[in-house]
Formats: structure tokens, C-alpha cells, sequence
């Protein structure tokens, strides 16, 4: 890592990990969730409103962005910083997720991916070198190589979607453009297979990376398939990198990762259930469309410091929302990514204390017995 990357373990309870990243833009108090910007924005939001949810690191998409605006119009406004009002650390995702999703529109060989835009059908090529020329113009803090995602279960599919990914990845490494102020993170692959795990991060882990994501989980496989490959991965991830569970934002995910050693989350979760209605609460996911709550006259949840509980009733939300209104999104998206920066803030808390286990069984106790119970969701 160069001297504006350092990774700090702070204080270690069990596997769960306390620590600090150091970037240009800032610092990033780990363990970390990282609201999802995909268009250069967290939908609904502000920047400030943004920093003010407690987040320290936001995510964009190398894909989207490429297509639209353009990877030099961001630059010719001084990246993505000045382009979006953010000052602090953003992660650029390599756009291979959203590639290989297309899986109707694109054809992949071992020197990178050929795809049409989702826009308008047109043509358009990633290689490895092709993605770091666009990430260098975005100008995120952590970047991400290109990697190919395959479905986690089919065995076949992922071998030689591992082979593409560790030569994407030494590729990567070796065009990258700006070592100096942009830290390049690699993806591990290898779906449910505990031997393509291994084999992935200990090749990656020959990179010398400034850190390590864990990619291809929560598409598809059941809840104990990610906690076992987990179980088996994450001691074999350098100790002293960050580590980043990709695409995984749900309350239960979350604790039970960094109970294995995770550092950093993003996900869609939150700000997508909030625009169909749905918040997360201590006690599981609730619908505010449910006529239940029409005439609920308490804030979305007892003990919740968010702008939407402190200043307005679930009954109103519950209105805005079956009426359709703009405010019913950002009131639900305000409460769903405080609730998860609470939970973060809690984790760090617990792991400095250490008593992060018994956080992690109250904390399961009354989410999971909740969902197991339904009728909320």
C-alpha cells in the first residue's frame, strides 16, 4: 500500500475485526456500510444528507457511468468528487456485475467482454485495461478490477470464470494508472466451492493489493451457503487489507459477516426496499403499506434518532407513501440508511468492548424472531 492507503486493526473480538482506512478523502471506520450511488447519487438524497446518516464512503458504478455521462465529461469536471458534491471516499465498482447480469446482451472471452448498453443497444467492449482507464478518469479513492460474477452453484461455469478473473486481475494491477492516490482492491471468486475460494484468494493475495473483496455471494445461493463459504474464506484473506462483502446489506448479513472477519458492506437493500415502501426495524423488515399502520400514531421505530422519526408519525409516512409522494421515499431511505449506520456504529462499539458476541445474539434474537413470525414484511 502506498503511504495514502494504510489499514489500521485497531481491536479484534473473535473474528470480528475493528479498524481503519486510510484514503485521501478520508478516513473510513471499519467495520463499514457503504450506501450504494450507482449514478453518481444516492437516490433521493443529498451528499449532506448523506454524511450527516453517519456514512464515510459511497459507492458508484463504473458501468452506468461510462455509459452515461461519460467517463470524460466526469473528468473534465475534475472527477468524481467535484462532479457529485461528495468529499469523501468513493468506491468505484468495476462495472463487471452489471456486464455479466446482462446476460442476453454480452459475450465474454479471455481478454474481457463485449456488451450492448441497456440504453440504447449499442456496442461496447471492457477489458481489463479498457476498466482502469475509465476508473483512473472517475477518480474513486478504491477501485475494483474486473471480475466475472457466475452463478454460484454451477461448478463448471465457475473454474473457467476463476481463470478470466485472476488474468483480469494481474492486468489490472499492472495498468493501473494512479497507485498513488487510487487503491485497487481485487475480487475473489469462486462461487459456493470452498476449493475455488481458497485458490482465488490465495492467487489475488499474490498481488499484493492494497485490499480484497469477496464477490459472487448473494446471488442466488442460500443464507448458510454464504455463511459457510465465509467460514472457510476469510482466514485466507490477508489480515492486514480490508475486506469487502460485495452486495450484501441486509441487518442479519451484515452481523453475521463481520462475526467472520468482514470490514466493509455495500449494497441496494436498503434505498431500494425504502422506495417500495418497506424499513427496517430491530424487530425485522416492516411494510409501511399495510393498512395497519394508516392510523399508528408512534414514530417508524422507538429509540430511532433518524430525521423521519424525530419529526413525523408512521401514520403520515404510511400516507405519503400509498399517495405516491417524493417525501415518502426520502423518509423511508433517510430512516433505512441511518438504521444500518446505527448498526455500524454499534458493531464498532461492541468489538471495542469486547462483547460483540453478545450483541450478535440479542441483536439476531429479535430481527430474526421477528422475521421468522412474519406478517411484518
Amino acid at each position: 500500500m502506498t503511504k495514502h492507503f494504510r489499514y489500521t486493526l485497531q481491536k479484534q473480538d473473535g473474528q470480528a475485526r475493528l479498524g481503519v482506512f486510510s484514503t485521501p478523502h478520508g478516513d473510513i471506520h471499519m467495520p463499514a456500510f457503504a450506501p450504494v450511488g450507482t449514478q453518481a447519487t444516492v437516490k433521493t438524497l443529498t451528499p449532506a444528507e448523506v454524511r450527516h446518516l453517519g456514512a464515510e464512503l459511497v459507492l458508484a458504478n463504473t458501468y452506468h457511468l461510462y455509459l452515461r455521462p461519460g467517463a470524460d465529461r466526469v473528468q473534465r469536471f475534475g472527477g468524481l468528487h467535484n462532479f457529485m458534491g461528495w468529499d469523501g471516499p468513493i468506491l468505484t465498482d468495476s462495472g463487471g456485475f452489471q456486464v455479466f447480469s446482462l446476460s442476453n446482451l454480452r459475450q465474454v472471452d479471455i481478454d474481457g467482454v463485449t456488451f450492448k448498453s441497456h440504453l440504447d443497444g449499442s456496442r461496447h467492449r471492457f477489458t481489463p485495461e479498457k476498466v482502469m482507464e475509465i476508473e483512473a478518469k472517475l477518480g474513486a479513492d478504491i477501485i475494483m478490477c474486473l471480475d466475472e460474477c457466475s452463478e454460484p452453484t454451477d461448478r463448471a461455469y465457475n473454474e473457467a470464470a476463476l481463470q478470466r478473473t485472476h488474468i483480469w486481475a494481474e492486468r489490472c494491477a499492472a495498468h493501473q494508472q494512479r497507485p498513488h492516490d487510487q487503491a485497487l482492491f481485487g475480487i475473489i471468486q469462486g462461487g459456493i466451492f470452498p476449493d475455488l475460494r481458497l485458490q482465488s484468494a490465495a492467487f489475488l493475495a499474490r498481488l499484493d493489493l492494497p485490499g480484497y473483496a469477496i464477490g459472487g455471494l448473494s446471488v442466488g445461493e442460500t443464507k448458510a451457503e454464504m455463511y459457510r463459504t465465509l467460514d472457510v474464506l476469510m482466514p485466507a484473506i490477508p489480515a492486514d487489507r480490508p475486506r469487502y462483502l460485495m452486495g450484501v446489506g441486509a441487518p442479519d448479513d451484515i452481523v453475521e459477516a463481520v462475526a467472520r472477519g468482514v470490514d466493509m458492506f455495500d449494497c441496494v437493500l436498503p434505498t431500494r426496499i425504502a422506495r417500495n415502501g418497506a424499513i427496517f426495524t430491530r424487530h425485522g423488515r416492516v411494510n409501511l403499506r399495510n393498512a395497519r399502520f394508516a392510523d399508528d400514531p408512534a414514530p417508524l421505530e422507538a429509540g430511532c434518532d433518524c430525521y423521519t422519526c424525530t419529526h413525523f408519525i408512521t401514520a403520515y409516512v404510511h400516507h405519503l407513501i400509498r399517495a405516491k409522494e417524493i417525501l415518502g421515499l426520502r423518509l423511508t431511505t433517510l430512516h433505512n440508511l441511518r438504521f444500518l449506520q446505527r448498526l455500524m456504529a454499534e458493531l464498532r462499539l461492541h468489538i471495542a468492548a469486547g462483547s460483540f458476541d453478545d450483541f450478535r445474539q440479542a441483536f439476531l434474537a429479535d430481527y430474526l424472531a421477528a422475521k421468522q413470525s412474519e406478517g411484518r414484511t
